[in-house]
């Protein structure tokens, strides 16, 4: 048994970050008022953080910092500053989502640790190499797991040295983390830039099963699956709840402390729980990590579940009839309750600081003696809960000696060691009493003296400089197999139907054929398949979980195509590794140039779709790689969220109680639902699809031909009906022309498109993120 088990406790604001620490959690991750995925949590200044960071390393308590969102290309020198000052702290790590960052740490920043959101989706044994290889130390895996999966993804981490982490307690959303475009599609609010909106939570009309929020499922609780974690390997025990107060992440943290280090010395559990019903809550499951997906997983309460929880269980003690009273009675009790844990929590931690550190120099000196310098200052020491006084004195190397024009006064001084009041000390009025008047040493004396105080106050680590990140070249298009240029964008088609193979008997096209998230045990149909079409392109998809990474596979070793495009890392893994040709897919969420380089470079990566969540601004700044190709969808359903869990049961219901593998081969069922303000969502099952949401319109941007034609090299259109549901589908054939048309300048075909594809938008193209 291992006892290096970390509790990783959220960290929204400051007091629940305190709350974290004096409840024994082991590590918090907290995120500053930029680049993190959780825009609704108070969030920390860079100030707070360097005092926050002190005070964890008191309680011997790690802190990481969430800079777990895509990057838009105009932000990377911000981003640079910040990480500058980050790499000059003692912060324990970073949790990133984009692919550009991981390169741009690794290459500017290497003493930053990195850990992998779980905003990446990672949930086979093919991403960790490929997460290993960007620099990942530890990989957050995807929610949906469950413990056979999760202990064969430890295992794997173990053969490439990098860690795991699962989240054990705290919401869940139940689209694919990193998958989901809810919002985004409609104003820009995109889970994949911290501004989830959350459509799940949302009320909904009435379905045909009488639910009310039909997406909305309880909260996650590994609480009494430990043992099992522990034994699967799992290094890091997370906790959810960001936006979560300090009485909430308490609570939680000290429970799970308690639970942890009872295991560990006795081999049983000996908390019951029940504290963690008298926090926030909708209701506690533990299904994901069952592999048990079914429909008790959903409730029709998106807020706090805690006084029904009370309900049921003065039900269950054996109460038949439950009086207005008791209820009443009870609910107040609650209450009352839960303005004690608040008051106890905050008298628990209001002697804890995140001050600044006050700082005292004193200048002292005669003619011909040195230049001194007394510092004192306050500093921790692990372990011990109070600072304990510190001081120390400098000498210049140089004697002071007469002058009557350059001399050290407090001026100069001044002027050298005023950014030592900086977001780590506070520095007091500099003291110069003991220092004579019409003295001086050479200048560069007191810039030496600084670097050497500066070197001490940082326990002997050097201060790094700050990065200056170079200008990227924007490369041309790649030349055409002949050797000419490639002058305008090609067309290419995305197809999912055998069927469909006979359009490509009249385009010149690229055929793209979408491979099934799903598969039978050892299914062979695709390997023939490809092989007797050298023409198609495979294109595999997002999410790729335990056996169905098998088939996925073993149809890439055994078919060896001359390209690919995956939306899955791991795949795009293999490829590398067998020499593949590859190009990322539009879910990798690629928005900006260093994810481009990243891919290239580590990964011989030979294009890449662009996101469809940014607008034209956003995309024009792209610099293109040199050789590289850059794509963009122009026309396809748009995805707002997939999820493992079923999105019938809540809506016109199954007769199935769990979702098995059967449904995820047969099922192709289609249904809607439709919100308060009247917005109607597809939800769509293809056969060996996972269930999935859709918007009512279809995405179909014209524009970006006029716009950014000169940026791509090709435009592709999705022709695989997904997401149509019962809605007529435009003829394939007649598509395939109007598209091949408006690539050659023939602006009428637009107005015929318009009218092919009424149900259209482009929001997403002018609203970007």
């Amino acid at each position: 048994m291992d006892p290096k088990i970390e509790l990783l406790a959220p960290g929204g604001d400051i007091n629940a970050i305190k709350a974290a620490i004096i409840a024994g959690a082991d590590a918090v991750y907290c995120g500053l008022d930029t680049f993190n995925a959780r825009n609704r949590a108070a969030n920390i200044s860079f100030e707070e953080l360097v005092g926050i960071i002190r005070l964890a390393h008191q309680y011997q308590c790690e802190i990481f910092l969430t800079l777990n969102i895509v990057i838009l290309e105009n932000e990377f020198k911000t981003l640079a500053k910040l990480l500058s000052k980050l790499a000059n702290t003692t912060l324990d790590g970073v949790i990133v989502q984009d692919i550009g960052m991981f390169q741009l740490i690794k290459q500017h920043f290497p003493t930053l640790d990195v850990h992998a959101s779980t905003q990446l989706t990672t949930h086979n044994r093919g991403q960790l190499p490929f997460l290993k290889k960007l620099g990942a130390s530890r990989v957050n895996l995807s929610r949906e797991l469950n413990l056979r999966e999760i202990t064969e993804l430890t295992a794997t981490g173990r053969e490439h040295d990098i860690t795991t982490e699962v989240f054990v307690h705290g919401s869940l959303c139940i689209a694919f983390s990193g998958l989901c475009y809810s919002t985004s599609a409609s104003v820009g609010n995109s889970g994949n830039r911290g501004r989830c909106s959350q459509a799940c939570r949302e009320e909904y009309e009435t379905t045909e099963t009488g639910h009310n929020f039909p997406l909305n499922i309880k909260d996650n609780s590994a609480f009494f699956d430990l043992p099992a974690l522990i034994e699967a390997g799992v290094h890091s025990f997370k906790v959810e709840g960001r936006i979560k107060g300090a009485s909430y992440v308490h609570t939680v943290i000290d429970s799970f402390r308690k639970q942890i280090d009872g295991y560990l010395k006795t081999g049983e559990l000996l908390e019951d729980g029940e504290r963690l019903y008298k926090v926030f809550n909708r209701d506690l499951t533990n299904s994901f990590l069952k592999g048990d997906l079914n429909q008790s997983m959903f409730i029709d309460n998106p807020r706090d579940n805690s006084k029904n929880h009370l309900k049921d269980k003065l039900t269950q003690n054996g109460s038949q009839s439950i009086s207005v009273v008791q209820i009443h009675d009870a609910e107040q009790a609650l209450q009352v309750e839960k303005s004690q844990i608040q008051a106890s929590v905050d008298d628990k931690i209001k002697h804890l600081t995140i001050d600044k550190l006050p700082l005292t120099l004193a200048f002292s000196g005669q003619l011909d003696t040195p230049l001194s310098i007394k510092v004192t200052s306050l500093d921790f020491v692990v372990g011990k809960t109070e600072l304990e006084p510190r001081s120390f004195v400098l000498h210049s190397r140089s004697l002071l000696t007469k002058s009557d024009d350059a001399c050290i006064d407090l001026g100069a001084i001044e002027k050298r060691f005023k950014s030592l009041n900086n977001a780590e000390f506070a520095l007091k009025p500099i003291v110069i009493d003991d220092l004579a008047t019409g003295l001086s040493i050479p200048f560069k004396e007191l810039t030496t003296l600084k670097k050497q105080l500066l070197l001490t106050l940082n326990h002997g680590t050097p201060v790094l400089p700050a990065v200056e990140l170079p200008k990227l070249t924007k490369h041309p298009k790649p030349l055409k197999r002949d050797g000419s240029e490639s002058l305008r964008a090609e067309l290419s088609i995305l197809i999912c139907d055998e069927a469909d193979v006979a359009l490509a008997d009249n385009t010149e096209a690229d055929i793209y054929f979408k491979l099934p998230d799903a598969y039978k045990r050892g299914c062979t149909q695709y390997v023939s398949f490809l092989q007797q079409n050298p023409r198609l392109i495979p294109w595999f998809p997002s999410v790729l979980i335990g056996k169905d990474y098998d088939v996925a596979l073993n149809i890439l070793e055994q078919v060896k195509p001359e390209l690919i495009v995956t939306n899955n890392t791991g795949i795009a893994h293999r490829a590398f590794e067998l020499g593949i040709k590859w190009i990322a897919g539009p879910f990798l969420n690629t928005t900006n140039s260093y994810a481009l380089l990243a891919m290239q470079e580590q990964f011989d990566c030979h294009g890449a779709f662009i996101s469809n969540e940014i607008n034209q601004q956003q995309i024009k700044h792209i610099a293109r790689p040199k050789n590289f190709k850059m794509f963009y969808s122009i026309y396809h359903p748009i995805l707002l969220m997939a999820s493992r869990q079923c999105f019938f049961q809540q809506s016109v219901g199954c007769e199935k109680p769990r979702i098995d593998n059967g449904c995820m081969l047969s099922c192709d069922k289609s249904t809607s639902i439709t919100n308060l303000k009247g917005d109607e969502f597809a939800i769509d099952k293809q056969k060996a699809g996972y269930p999935s949401i859709y918007n009512q319109d279809q995405f179909l941007n014209t524009e970006i031909i006029d716009d950014l034609a000169n940026l791509f090299d090709g435009f592709m259109i999705d022709l695989t009906n997904i997401g149509a549901g019962d809605k007529p589908s435009p003829d394939k054939a007649v598509l395939i022309k109007q598209f091949e048309q408006l690539l050659d300048g023939q602006s009428a075909a637009v107005a015929t498109l318009d009218n092919m594809v009424p149900q259209s938008t482009v929001l997403q193209y002018h609203n970007g993120l």
